[in-house]
């Protein structure tokens, strides 16, 4: 038998052969490749870094790893090789400046959804002052409201949701973020309702009717029959969050009604959508149904329009970063049935 003497056995050799960070990150990787993780350089060493308390780029410096502390990645790990969603395991998310509290029960904020901030934050910084009031129709974790009310001066930001299993983390992340938005002089409100009857006489929001500047959505849009591909958000992340009806637009009928009660004359809507509901799809995607809209009887008594009339005017989609479909802005219509003449800007940008 060949070998060194027991006297000699090294770390390494005791600890089953990972007892540095590089071993710990090639195994933990090895075995996500394996599965099918699709990043798994990413979030072996993104993981590692979470228990070591540093950053990916520091984690060599962080040599040898304890036995407690292979214990905790090796507990991260076999979760992640589940697929449970990188971002529940590490328990936050990063969205434009602010890195957001997630975990199950909440959806995970995307990069495309920072396009439909980018949006509202345009349009309401060209609002005065007193008329900077927002609305986040289905919150989640708040990403949307606690961009505006941070990222523009004095807004008033409302951030809706229904979900009692995704609430406590619109609060966890309003809290947390709440000396950003006192610095930015705005304020966010938490309103646990339907977002299709939020703004209805008697509801939570219809204080603010015909007040509102930007309404802003990421709502619900996958059609109830499509099962997600991603065995992450199929298998975790949670449905109210995820599917919108037969077509997936159940939401988004019920948003835009909304939105025409809650914004003034000329305010905008942002709203996004999935990459096949955009202008081609016609009647099924989010710029046709908007362009469809007119004011029945109940919406015209509530927002002043004509029975009848063209409820939204400059309607415009707008494609992600990847050149697919992926909101759509729209403005309400005056009761003359043209955009108001004090409206921000020139239609859509």
């Amino acid at each position: 038998m060949t070998g060194r003497p027991l006297g000699d056995l090294s770390t390494e050799t005791t600890a089953g052969g990972r007892a540095t960070v590089r071993d710990v990150l090639v195994d933990a990787e090895r075995r996500m490749a394996a599965v099918g993780v699709p990043s798994p350089s990413v979030d072996s060493s993104s993981i590692v870094a979470h228990v070591l308390q540093t950053t990916r780029s520091r984690l060599f410096l962080h040599d040898p790893v304890s036995d407690d502390q292979r214990v905790r990645i090796e507990h991260l790990v076999s979760r992640r090789l589940a697929r449970m969603p990188l971002q529940y395991l590490l328990g936050s998310a990063g969205f434009r400046r602010m890195d957001l509290q997630v975990g199950p029960g909440v959806f995970i904020p995307r990069p495309e959804t920072e396009l439909v901030v980018e949006a509202a934050l345009r349009e309401i910084r060209q609002v005065p002052a007193p008329e900077r009031i927002a609305v986040d129709l289905c919150a989640g974790s708040g990403a949307i409201a606690l961009s505006l009310a941070t990222e523009a001066e004095g807004v008033q930001a409302y951030a809706v949701e229904l979900s009692d299993q995704a609430l406590p983390w619109t609060v966890r992340n309003a809290q947390a973020q709440q000396a950003a938005v006192d610095a930015a002089g705005s304020s966010v409100t938490i309103v646990p309702a339907d977002v299709r009857t939020a703004a209805d006489a008697g509801g939570p929001l219809a204080g603010l009717a015909g007040r509102v500047s930007v309404v802003a959505s990421n709502p619900p849009y996958v059609p109830d029959a499509m099962v997600p591909r991603e065995p992450e958000v199929r298998d975790h992340e949670p449905p109210l969050a995820l599917f919108g009806g037969p077509d997936g637009l159940d939401l988004v009928r019920g948003i835009a009604r909304t939105a025409l009660i809650l914004l003034r004359p000329g305010g905008l809507l942002v709203i996004e959508h999935a990459d096949v509901q955009g202008s081609d799809a016609g009647e099924r995607g989010v710029p046709g149904l908007l362009k469809a809209q007119d004011a029945d009887e109940e919406l015209a008594a509530a927002t002043g329009l004509r029975v009848g009339e063209r409820a939204w005017t400059s309607i415009q989609d707008r494609i992600d970063l990847n050149g697919r479909p992926r909101f759509t802005m729209a403005r309400k219509a005056s009761a003359a049935g043209t955009p108001d003449a004090g409206a921000p800007g020139s239609g859509v940008r």
